[in-house]
């Protein structure tokens, strides 16, 4: 499984996905899209707009999730540890 993180810095809802990942050892790319023009650009062709954390997740794309909602989607498609 391929996870992409789309985040922004200062983000509130990307850091308690990122603390979620950290805790559960869930393997992900980041790209924080502020700092990054192409990755900002990525993030809305991908998922139609420019919110975070949006995740990109083997293909199918959560958008403009927070923490409970990536555990459930996560769960749901039978990660190791959720």
């Amino acid at each position: 499984m391929t996870i992409i993180l789309y985040t922004k810095r200062g983000c509130p809802w990307c850091k308690g996905v990122l603390d979620l990942f950290a805790e559960k050892g869930v393997k992900y790319e980041e790209r924080e899209v502020l700092g990054n023009k192409a990755y900002f650009d990525e993030l809305v062709a991908k998922s139609g707009q420019t919110k975070t954390p949006t995740l990109d997740i083997d293909g199918e794309i959560l958008a403009d999730s927070d923490r409970e909602a990536v555990a459930v989607y996560l769960k749901s498609k039978s990660v190791a540890g959720f």
